[in-house]
């Protein structure tokens, strides 16, 4: 039998990495011959890898491990879980403890009339859940035709047919037939990049203002719903400028169209509040959720609903469901999770202590010379790779430049993502001032690194 705490040489994983396992969103053939990087323990901010190497992690996961690595209330709560009731469905008019417990506090926690929820396993599958209900919502209102859903260009909202479908990224929709029908899509507020002359406020009045010119479009009676994140993460943590969201409110409204915010990447901190909606003033039909809600120590997601939206589904049989919604493990571990968030004061630390120092040190690295925008909310940031800082130029091959970036971050022990041309941080919400310091140290030496790079091989023309 393989062992995990005292494993195999890292040539030996790697070779049966290579051979077995099939890993999302990569180019099997590329990492086969580079070999993955593997990690074996992490605690804290903090992993290591199968060499031995201490890495700090910038990117908490995947924008998921909000308290931290190595909570063992997590893996206790899981433990009395398994052995109390480790499994039953939800189906059947049958619940459990767990489940009812994490509903309820779900609601507490959920702003404004957001008081119901149907769970899932994963951001994805709330999300193709949230495709079905409103769907059905309108169909019980005696509207069926309203079924069409806008969402936004590189937006990104799962990685099932229909969460991807959703999503606004062309390389997904290149593969698989996607995007499903009555799926339609509007520009993103990315003002950097997008911009031009314009001024963040006019521009941000402008790509809201395509929802309405999209609902015109294609017909009021057939628009069924809007789904947005307040603050695109894997698009590159687009912050929009703060004329967006009023606006999308506004047309939401005026036009009797669900919002759906998905705040999977959003929700439970990371933007100083428990929900981006709270931050940005957003009132939603339903709220998609997953990451932080169990901090990525179990595969748990839901759809939080409000009041009229559930009521009217609950008028007749919704033939929709997933073996594992509302697990009660995963309840359980969410609960503690959610618990601990509350007693250790994880929101007000990155609304208090996190946040202001990383946003201090976060947009000092805008004097670095390859670096044309920094922007954060909470302990969320990206910064806007560029070889003119003057023009808000792009490189001559989109991605690039992030591209080394990020490969010198991991040669510095930093964990960092980069989309594009940006380089993305979403650390743990516990993060310490002092951790906070030697991750911008590690990523200001690799972006030394890469501009050097860049520099000798011609790119900063």
């Amino acid at each position: 039998m393989l062992q995990i705490t005292n494993h195999m040489p890292t040539a030996e994983l790697q070779a049966l990495d290579a051979a077995h396992h099939m890993h999302p969103f990569t180019d099997g053939n590329t990492l086969a011959k580079k070999g993955a990087r593997i990690i074996t323990r992490a605690e804290g901010v903090w992993l290591t890898d199968s060499d031995g190497e201490r890495i700090i992690d910038g990117m908490a996961g995947l924008w998921c491990v909000n308290i931290g690595y190595g909570r063992k209330e997590l893996a206790q709560a899981a433990a009395r879980q398994m052995e109390e009731l480790p499994y039953y469905n939800t189906f059947f008019q049958t619940s459990h403890v767990p489940v009812i417990a994490l509903a309820a506090r779900l609601a507490e926690l959920a702003p404004h009339d957001l008081n119901h929820v149907f769970f899932a396993g994963s951001g994805s599958e709330a999300n193709d859940t949230n495709i079905r209900m409103v769907r059905h919502y309108w169909a019980l209102k005696g509207k069926p035709e309203k079924s069409v859903i806008i969402a936004r260009r590189n937006a990104y909202h799962g990685s099932s047919v229909g969460s991807a479908s959703l999503g606004g990224m062309a390389a997904m929709h290149g593969q698989g037939g996607l995007p499903i029908p009555d799926i339609a899509h509007i520009d993103q507020p990315n003002w950097y990049l997008e911009g031009g002359e314009t001024s963040p406020e006019d521009f941000g009045l402008e790509r809201a203002r395509q929802l309405e010119a999209k609902i015109k479009e294609l017909g009021e009676d057939r628009v069924a719903a809007f789904i947005a994140e307040p603050i695109q993460g894997a698009g590159g943590v687009i912050v929009p400028p703060e004329s967006y969201w009023p606006e999308i409110q506004r047309i939401c409204d005026k036009y009797d169209i669900l919002l759906i915010a998905d705040e999977v990447i959003t929700g439970f901190g990371r933007t100083g509040n428990w929900f981006g909606t709270q931050t940005y003033g957003i009132r939603p039909h339903i709220m998609t959720v997953a990451k932080g809600l169990s901090s990525g120590y179990a595969p748990i997601g839901a759809s939080i609903v409000c009041d009229e939206v559930a009521q009217t589904i609950a008028q007749e049989e919704f033939f929709h469901g997933y073996t594992y919604s509302g697990h009660p493990v995963c309840a359980a571990v969410a609960l503690e999770n959610l618990r601990i968030m509350e007693e250790e004061g994880v929101v007000e630390h990155v609304r208090d202590v996190g946040h202001p120092h990383l946003a201090a040190r976060w947009h000092g690295l805008g004097d670095h010379p390859l670096v044309g925008e920094t922007k954060i909310v909470g302990m969320m940031a990206s910064l806007a790779l560029t070889p003119d800082k003057a023009a808000r130029a792009a490189f001559v091959q989109p991605g690039s430049a992030g591209l080394i970036a990020r490969e010198r971050c991991f040669a510095n022990n930093v964990v960092m993502r980069h989309v594009w041309d940006r380089i993305v941080a979403s650390p743990p919400l516990v993060m310490t001032p002092d951790e906070i310091d030697i991750m911008i140290n590690r990523l200001t030496k690799a972006l030394d690194e890469a501009h050097a790079q860049m520099k000798a091989e011609g790119m900063l023309k």
